[in-house]
């Protein structure tokens, strides 16, 4: 879970830093598309499409873009025909490293992310080289400030969660997929601010890295996270607080 957690914290800070909103929203309609295009365009009846219009509208999206990209999902609107594929690799050290993607050219993309593995100290590497070592979950973060430990510990714990870690300046709950929505339902219910709510692919055992090679991984994980084309990025790196506060520093 550290893996994951460090990760999440990190890429948290950067989101609120981050002032590329038009790329955030291009990645997030891109998402609400495809889930309208596999799973129907009833937020109700379709748990992935529900997530990401939740991501979307906790991001500040506009109602018109989001009801736009269900529409081109359902074939209501023309739009870009969208494929789904998940990258796998190795980074500095060995780290393992999932990338998702949703591209409409597949030759382009797998191109550019071979190159910024090759470019970043990594390699990309064959299909089911590191998927093995990561479990799909329900990934919901709060913000530290937003309750104390014990009401989401006891909150979570009862809708359902099968963990809850520290993360920094977060706190991890982890549920099953299928739950995951009804734990975000009821942390909201209770009064505690949901900072995240993903599908994630969490490492099972983490690599801790220090000095230039958590440099280096970061580096590689941050670039990766900026591609147009991808839209979730997993690694198995524990990166211990002290060193992720000198490198935000």
């Amino acid at each position: 879970m550290s893996g994951h957690s460090k990760w999440s914290s990190i890429k948290h800070k950067k989101a609120i830093k981050d002032q590329k909103r038009g790329k955030i929203f291009t990645k997030m309609i891109k998402e609400i598309t495809v889930a309208a295009r596999m799973g129907g365009g009833d937020i109700n009846a379709n748990p992935r499409l529900r997530t990401a219009v939740t991501t979307a509208k906790q991001a500040s999206m506009p109602a018109d873009n989001i009801d736009r990209a269900i529409k081109k999902g359902t074939g209501d609107l023309e739009g870009v025909s969208y494929e789904e594929i998940n990258y796998e690799g190795y980074g500095p050290a060995g780290v393992a490293i999932m990338v998702s993607v949703l591209t409409d050219n597949r030759n382009r993309t797998v191109a550019e992310i071979r190159n910024v593995f090759a470019k970043n100290g990594g390699n990309l590497g064959e299909t089911g080289c590191v998927g093995w070592m990561f479990s799909k979950k329900g990934l919901i973060t709060v913000e530290k400030s937003a309750a104390p430990e014990e009401k989401v510990f006891e909150v979570a714990l009862e809708a359902g969660a099968d963990d809850i870690g520290d993360a920094g300046e977060l706190f991890e709950v982890t549920v099953a997929p299928e739950s995951l929505e009804d734990v975000k339902t009821a942390l909201e219910s209770g009064g505690i601010a949901v900072a995240s709510a993903e599908i994630a692919m969490v490492p099972q055992n983490t690599v801790t890295l220090r000095g230039r090679e958590a440099e280096q991984t970061l580096k590689l994980l941050e670039v990766l996270e900026d591609h147009d084309d991808v839209q979730k990025v997993a690694a198995n790196v524990d990166i211990p607080q002290e060193e992720v506060e000198r490198m935000s520093a």
